[in-house]
């Protein structure tokens, strides 16, 4: 770690304009966002069916290898979000962006089960994890107001990005091979978030003296941030709290709902008459409902309590558990897409943007940390939820029906969980 750092350029941080810089940390964590795209399911998903040619595996060896990389991953989450506490958004995604890249350049030596195992351990573990909590959590110290639109314009311009991964590898991988392919994801991380992180990122706005939402400056700055910092939870405090997992397990049960639902999302709607193509064209408007549905819980998390759009997210999800089995080659299959694009994006974007609120920001990301290792983790759990309840059944309705339990648990638990409120008399530690 100390030999990385002392490689970056300089470690001064950017000077500011007297123009706010809140929204231009905004483009920098959505383009890091994107940045994340070799290290989730769907850009991983184009070097399967090549690279199960190439080393002699099994499908269910390579998912198996992606499903224990997954968890394993996880577990070194929280340690990120403490990282990022205590060094700041600047330093750790340049630090995580130079260890993606080398893991995504390491992928092209995979030659066996093992490796393959360590490979996506480091991509789920770098990517989506490390590189995607550290884009979501570097706007919050720039806004209070319009703290939930800036994490929502920040997810939705990152989602649109990190969608244009499977196509660039899928336009290399014939052309050059899977192993170039892998190469060349990993410079294009360190070309792009590496120099970003360095040169354009700022940690706080008093850093450059500037306030929140772009305020006047305050000779009281420092007593504010003091005030601030005792007024947030610690991590210990904030898993005490119902609301907290409440949220998690939002994003738990969205993650691994709508994860076995992509996966397995053309043999589902295979099976309510749609061919390949058409079940394969319904990510298009899943991704135009994701965009939308993020910047609209961004702003509503703006005005109205985390538990009202925790609610409205479930329902979602509910809907599209139910609609699924209903869908045909007709409208309802755009109705399905945009419902489950909804429900998938509205829980991250609830998370990300509904924790500084309820918790503070002096620890949130080691708060953040332990939800996003929930939200990584619960992904390595859906595809074979469904592939079991299909294999013992003979359909997918059953074991989603069945699945129908936990965002109706989390719907009751965030409706009666109260919201967190910090003890002043417990000292901040």
């Amino acid at each position: 770690m100390n030999v990385l750092t002392s490689l970056l350029p300089d470690p001064r941080p950017p000077r500011a304009t007297a123009r706010f810089s809140g929204w231009r940390i905004v483009a920098v964590a959505a383009i890091a966002l994107g940045m994340t795209g070799p290290g989730q399911t769907p850009g991983v998903s184009v070097f399967v069916d090549p690279m199960i040619e190439t080393l002699a595996l099994s499908r269910s060896e390579v998912s198996t290898a992606y499903l224990i990389g997954t968890l394993a991953g996880a577990f070194a989450l929280p340690s990120a979000g403490r990282f990022l506490d205590a060094r700041g958004a600047r330093l750790t995604m340049a630090v995580v962006g130079g260890m993606f890249g080398v893991v995504l350049m390491a992928m092209a030596g995979v030659a066996g089960i093992i490796t393959l195992t360590l490979g996506f351990t480091g991509i789920r573990m770098f990517g989506q994890g490390a590189l995607g909590l550290t884009a979501t959590t570097a706007p919050a110290p720039w806004f209070d107001r319009r703290r939930g639109l800036a994490i929502g314009v920040t997810t939705a311009v990152g989602s649109a990005v990190l969608s244009l991964f499977p196509l660039l590898a899928a336009a290399i991988i014939p052309a050059l091979g899977w192993r170039v392919a892998w190469i060349v994801t990993g410079l294009t991380i360190w070309l792009v978030v590496v120099p970003l992180a360095v040169r354009v990122m700022i940690d706080h706005p008093h850093d450059v003296g500037q306030e929140p939402d772009g305020a006047a400056a305050r000779d009281d700055a420092d007593e504010v941030a003091r005030a601030a910092a005792a007024d947030s939870h610690t991590r210990a405090e904030a898993l005490r709290t119902p609301m907290f997992w409440a949220v998690a397990g939002a994003t738990a049960a969205t993650g691994m709902i709508v994860t076995g639902l992509a996966f397995h999302q053309i043999d589902l709607l295979g099976e309510q008459g749609l061919t390949p193509v058409e079940a394969a064209a319904n990510f298009l408007p899943q991704t135009v409902a994701s965009l939308l549905a993020t910047l609209g819980v961004g702003s509503m998390l703006d005005r109205f309590a985390a538990r009202w759009v925790l609610t409205i997210s479930m329902l979602l999800l509910m809907a599209a558990m139910v609609g699924v089995v209903l869908v045909g080659p007709d409208w309802t299959a755009i109705a399905y897409g945009m419902t489950v694009g909804a429900a998938g994006a509205s829980a991250r974007a609830l998370e990300a943007a509904s924790f500084p609120k309820l918790f503070g920001l002096a620890h949130i990301g080691s708060i953040r940390g332990v939800v996003t290792a929930i939200a990584v983790g619960s992904t390595a759990f859906g595809p074979l939820a469904l592939a079991l309840g299909r294999d013992l059944t003979g359909s997918y309705e059953l074991v989603l029906r069945l699945l129908l339990v936990f965002p109706a648990a989390v719907i009751v638990l965030g409706l009666f969980a109260p919201t967190p409120i910090r003890d002043r008399r417990t000292p901040a530690h």
